[in-house]
C-alpha cells in the first residue's frame, strides 16, 4: 500500500469527519473521538512535538495501555517522519534501559503515574531521555522534574506552534513516504537482550490491506484494543488495519474491566491469543461447576450435540432437519446466551495467534457459534502470513498463504517467508538480521512446520526446539516440547508447562496449576489451602493432575512421529512463572532454557528418579520488592501407554 498512517487517518477524516473513530470508556461512560477531532489532536501533538525539536529519524517510546491520546501521539510522531517505540506497560523498570538507550531515544509519552516513575526511576541510567509527557495527571501535581509535562502542555504548545507555522504539519506529511520506517517493536527476547524489529509504512500496511480483503473488513466493524501496544499483534489490529478499514477500536476503561466493556461493546472482529479463550472457557466451565443441577444437565446435553455437529455447521456443510432444529433449540436456551456473556454474540471473525490453539478449545467456541480461526506470523512478518479461510477452520493447521506470501521449506525442514511485510532490519544488529534475511529476500522462520496436501500450514514447533530422545526404548524418537505443552495447557487446570527430553532417554514436565480453576474445584470438595504452594502440593491435586498427564500421554500414543515424547515424571512447581521473575516474555512465552538453568536443581530430581526435592526461590513483586518461596516438591511417575499406530 503505497501511503503512510497519517495520509490514512487524514483521509478518513476528509471523506468522514463526524464519524467515530476511538472511543474510551471513562469513569463508566464511552466517550467518543471523531476522525475530524482525531485529525484536529494529532495535528496540534505533532507541531507541539515539532516545537520541542523533534526530527525526522527520531525515536519515541510510548507506554501505557490502548488510550485514544496515545494512539494519537503515535500519529503524531510519524507525521514528523519520526519513529514511535510502543513498550510493554507492565515490564519492570529495568527492561526499559536497553530499548531505550539502544534506540537513543529522547522522548517519551507516557500514560500515567506509573510510567511516569519507572523512566523517571531509570533516567540516571538513559542520559538521552531529555522529554517525557504524560496523558493522565493523577498523582502527578507536585512533580518537579525537569522536562516533563502534561501532555494536554504540548497540544497547547503545538496549537500556537502551528498557528505560526501553518504549513509545518502539510509539509512534513507530504514529505513522508511509504519506505520511510513507520514504527519499532522490541522482540520478547527468549534469550538474550530485545531486538528492534523495523518496520516500514508499506511493510505494515500492506499486511493490513491483505488482511482486510481476506476477510472483507469494512468501516462498520467494532474492535476491542486491550491487549498490550507493544505486541505487534494488538498494533496491527487496532492501528495498522484500523486506519486500513477505517472501523471503530474501542478502548477499555482498565484490564479489570475488559469483561464487562467487551459485552457492552459487543465487537465484530475480535482477535486474542489462546490463553485469552483459555480463561473464558475456565470461567464458563466454573459457573456451571456452581449452577444448578437442572442448567448443569442443560448444559451438557447441548454441549454434547454443539460438539457433534457444531464445528460441521460452520464449516458450512449439511444438516439433518432434526440436528438443524436441535441446534436452533440449543441456540436459544444455551449457545446465544453462552456468547453474549462472553461478550462474543456480534463477532463476525475472530482470530487467535502467538501459540497454538488446543483442538478442544477450538472446537468448543466453534460449536457453539463462534467464527474462531487461526493464523500464523510474527513481529517480523507483520504479523500476516497465513490466514484460514471461512469454513476451512482446523485446529492442526494455521491456515493458508495470504496473497503476496511465498513459502518454502529448507532441507533442515525450517519453514522460510517471503512476503510484502518482512521487517526492514533488526535495528543497530546487522549480524542478526543476517541471520534471518537471505540475499534473495527470504525471512528465517525458525519454526518447523510443511504444507499439508489442501494446501494449509502445520506448525509443529520451534526448530531450534524440536529434538530427539537420546537411548532407552524411544531412542531417536522426536520431540517436541511445545508440542507436548500445549497439550497440557488444554486443560483448565495446567495454566503453564514445561517440558524436558531433549538429548534424554525421557520426558519429563514442570506444571503450572490454575490457581482460579483448581482453587474452585478444591473449594468444591471442601479442601483447605492456604495460597498456591500449599494448594499445588496437595495430594489430590497432584492426582487430579497426574489424571491430565495419562490422557495426554494416551493421546501422544496414538502419534506415531510423537508417541515417544510421552511424559514419564512431573512435578508441580510451588510458584507462577512470572515475566518480572524472567521465567516468561512479556507475551507470556515460556523461557525454557533459562528456566531449565534456574531450575536444574529439580530437572536433576526428575530425572535422578527421586521422590521429592526441596527449593528455595527468589521472587520479584510489581513495585520492586524481592522475596522468596520455599517448598519441598513432589515429584510422580506417569502412566506411558504403547503407540497405538505402531500396533495397528
Amino acid at each position: 500500500m503505497q501511503t503512510t498512517f497519517v495520509r490514512l487517518m487524514l483521509d478518513h477524516a476528509a471523506k468522514r469527519p463526524t464519524a467515530a473513530a476511538l472511543r474510551e470508556k471513562e469513569y463508566g461512560i464511552w466517550q467518543t473521538t471523531t476522525w475530524g477531532d482525531l485529525a484536529q489532536r494529532v495535528r496540534h501533538l505533532a507541531c507541539g512535538l515539532a516545537a520541542a525539536g523533534l526530527k525526522r529519524g527520531d525515536h519515541v517510546v510510548v507506554i501505557g495501555d490502548n488510550r485514544p491520546r496515545l494512539t494519537a501521539s503515535m500519529l503524531a510522531v510519524q507525521a514528523l517522519g519520526a519513529v514511535p517505540v510502543p513498550l510493554y506497560q507492565d515490564a519492570a523498570t529495568t527492561e526499559f534501559v536497553f530499548p531505550i538507550n539502544n534506540a537513543d531515544v529522547g522522548y517519551a509519552i507516557v500514560e500515567d503515574q506509573e510510567q511516569v516513575d519507572k523512566l523517571l526511576e531509570i533516567r540516571p541510567q538513559c542520559p538521552g531521555l531529555a522529554r517525557i509527557w504524560f496523558d493522565d495527571p493523577r498523582g502527578l501535581r507536585h512533580y518537579n522534574e525537569p522536562g516533563l509535562a502534561p501532555l494536554d502542555a504540548l497540544i497547547e504548545s503545538g496549537r500556537a506552534h502551528g498557528h505560526a507555522h501553518p504549513s509545518l504539519f502539510d509539509t512534513e506529511v507530504a514529505a513522508g513516504q511509504a519506505e520511510d520506517v513507520a514504527a519499532m517493536f522490541f522482540t520478547s527476547g527468549t534469550t538474550g537482550n530485545p531486538k528492534g524489529v523495523v518496520h516500514t509504512h508499506f511493510s505494515l500496511l500492506d499486511r493490513a490491506a491483505a488482511g482486510k480483503n481476506f476477510d472483507h473488513l469494512t468501516e462498520r466493524e467494532e474492535v476491542l484494543a486491550y491487549l498490550p501496544p507493544a505486541w505487534i499483534g494488538q498494533n496491527i489490529f487496532s492501528f495498522a488495519q484500523w486506519l486500513a478499514c477505517g472501523y471503530i477500536v474501542n478502548c477499555p476503561e482498565s484490564a479489570a474491566t475488559v469483561t464487562i466493556d467487551l459485552k457492552e461493546i459487543g465487537p465484530t472482529y475480535y482477535f486474542a491469543p489462546p490463553r485469552i479463550f483459555e480463561g473464558m472457557l475456565t470461567t464458563v466451565m466454573i459457573r456451571m461447576e456452581d449452577a444448578s443441577r437442572i442448567k448443569r444437565a442443560l448444559f451438557h446435553h447441548f454441549m454434547a450435540l454443539a460438539k457433534r455437529v457444531g464445528p460441521a455447521r460452520m464449516d458450512g456443510q449439511a444438516l439433518g432437519l432434526l440436528d438443524r432444529l436441535h441446534y436452533a433449540l440449543g441456540n436459544l436456551v444455551i449457545y446465544g446466551p453462552l456468547r453474549n456473556t462472553l461478550g462474543l454474540s456480534r463477532v463476525r471473525v475472530a482470530y487467535t495467534a502467538g501459540e497454538a490453539i488446543g483442538p478442544d478449545l477450538f472446537s468448543f467456541y466453534r460449536s457453539i457459534g463462534v467464527n474462531l480461526k487461526q493464523l500464523y506470523g510474527s513481529t517480523e512478518t507483520a504479523v500476516f502470513v497465513c490466514l484460514q479461510p471461512d469454513h476451512e477452520a482446523r485446529a492442526d493447521t494455521v491456515g493458508v498463504p495470504v496473497d503476496g506470501v511465498q513459502i518454502k521449506l529448507s532441507d533442515s525442514g525450517e519453514l522460510l517467508v517471503k512476503s510484502p511485510g518482512l521487517l526492514k532490519e533488526y535495528y543497530k544488529n546487522p549480524a542478526a538480521t543476517a541471520e534471518v534475511l537471505t540475499a534473495d529476500g527470504w525471512y528465517h522462520t525458525g519454526d518447523a512446520g510443511f504444507l499439508d496436501a489442501s494446501g494449509h500450514l502445520k506448525i509443529i514447533d520451534r526448530a531450534k526446539d524440536v529434538g530427539r530422545l537420546v537411548g532407552g526404548a524411544n531412542d531417536g524418537a522426536m520431540f517436541a516440547p511445545k508440542y507436548v505443552e500445549n497439550k497440557l495447557k488444554f486443560f483448565p487446570f495446567v495454566k503453564e508447562a514445561v517440558a524436558f527430553g531433549d538429548k534424554r532417554e525421557k520426558v519429563c514436565a514442570f506444571v503450572n496449576i490454575d490457581v482460579e480453576a483448581v482453587g474452585n474445584w478444591a473449594e468444591r470438595r471442601n479442601l483447605p489451602y492456604a495460597g498456591y504452594t500449599d494448594l499445588a502440593q496437595k495430594p489430590e491435586v497432584y492426582e487430579m493432575v497426574r489424571d491430565c498427564v495419562e490422557q495426554v500421554n494416551a493421546d501422544l500414543a496414538r502419534d506415531e512421529l510423537l508417541a515417544g515424547s510421552q511424559i514419564h515424571r512431573f512435578l508441580i512447581l510451588h510458584k507462577e512463572l512470572d515475566a518480572d521473575d524472567g521465567e516468561m516474555t512479556r507475551t507470556r512465552k515460556v523461557k525454557r532454557g533459562y528456566i531449565s538453568d534456574k531450575y536444574q536443581v529439580l530437572v536433576d530430581a526428575m530425572y535422578g528418579g527421586r521422590a521429592e526435592q526441596f527449593i528455595e526461590t527468589a521472587v520479584k513483586f510489581e513495585d520492586g520488592r524481592t522475596g522468596s518461596v520455599s517448598a519441598t516438591l513432589k515429584i510422580q511417575d506417569v502412566k506411558t501407554f504403547a503407540s497405538t499406530r505402531k500396533a495397528a
